[in-house]
């Protein structure tokens, strides 16, 4: 077995080299540069370091881990939290929405007048504001398949590429959850799943109206909306109603102009726009053919 000795005289030839290389080696704290553990300056890859004592020599008696240790633990308490916690992943119910990015996003449709287009290309630009720093709220309202959902989930999916927290849930599929943790054989208890969603660092709430209107289910939406709109928690709302025909109570919160800022969104549905554009395309190869329909 090695002796101590030898062992503490090995370990103060490196910290007279380290301390020559870089000022300090065992406030981790200082360091500004975090490298690999393997190479690490200030460890070598040890995983370790000795505090300074007031003096300013290595307390040999002690170790702590080396700043390179603790943001690799760290990086890896994040990449966990992503695989585990709903506001750091898609869950598999939402395999529509992991796709939907900024990228792939399609505001320059062709076959949309030059109002709608610039409409489009203005909500685009408003989300990837919001996805860049999230603050207060964006309410997008359109008929369905305008590209709010896709613009929302786009977000979210920007948010999660930068390992931040997010959460994305439809509404009437939350308010469906949220009955389900009054089932005795429930995994999940209600109290846990409100606190959640209602304090979520960044909430998009989708397909907002589309849920029953029974009063359980307004008081619920109320409470949300209410809370979130106190404590001023970063929020999209995706809906196919106007403000109008939301109750005033929420709508009231949605429209306040020092906290939220609405857009309607005038693109037709995405899909059926596409299909016509598609058709039209088929019909004009056709007759380049001779083989007019």
């Amino acid at each position: 077995m090695e002796h101590i000795g030898d062992i503490l005289q090995r370990r103060q030839t490196q910290t007279s080299t380290l301390k020559a290389n870089t000022g300090t080696w065992s406030n981790a704290e200082d360091s500004e540069e975090v490298s690999p553990p393997s190479s690490c300056p200030v460890c070598h890859g040890a995983g370790f370091v000795h505090p300074l004592l007031p003096s300013g020599k290595p307390d040999y008696g002690r170790v702590i881990p080396c700043r390179c240790a603790r943001d690799r633990l760290d990086r890896e308490r994040v990449e966990e939290q992503q695989r585990s916690s709903p506001e750091y992943s898609w869950g598999p119910e939402y395999e529509l929405q992991k796709s939907m990015t900024f990228d792939n996003f399609d505001w320059r449709r062709v076959n949309l007048p030059p109002e709608q287009r610039e409409n489009l290309k203005e909500a685009y630009r408003l989300a990837l504001d919001f996805a860049k720093s999230p603050e207060d709220w964006l309410v997008f309202m359109g008929d369905t398949g305008c590209g709010k959902t896709h613009l929302a989930a786009a977000i979210v999916n920007h948010r999660y590429q930068n390992k931040q927290p997010a959460l994305f849930v439809v509404v009437p599929e939350f308010l469906d959850h949220l009955r389900s943790t009054f089932n005795p054989e429930s995994k999940v208890s209600y109290d846990h799943l409100f606190e959640r969603v209602k304090t979520s660092p960044l909430l998009v709430l989708d397909d907002f109206g589309e849920q029953s209107t029974t009063p359980w289910a307004r008081e619920k939406l109320y409470q949300l909306i209410n809370y979130r709109y106190n404590a001023r928690l970063a929020t999209v709302i995706t809906t196919r109603c106007s403000l109008e025909e939301i109750e005033s109570s929420i709508s009231s919160r949605l429209s306040d102009p020092k906290i939220s800022t609405p857009f309607n969104i005038m693109a037709p549905d995405y899909r059926t726009t596409l299909g016509n554009s598609e058709s039209a395309k088929k019909t004009y190869r056709r007759g380049r053919k001779g083989r007019w329909d």
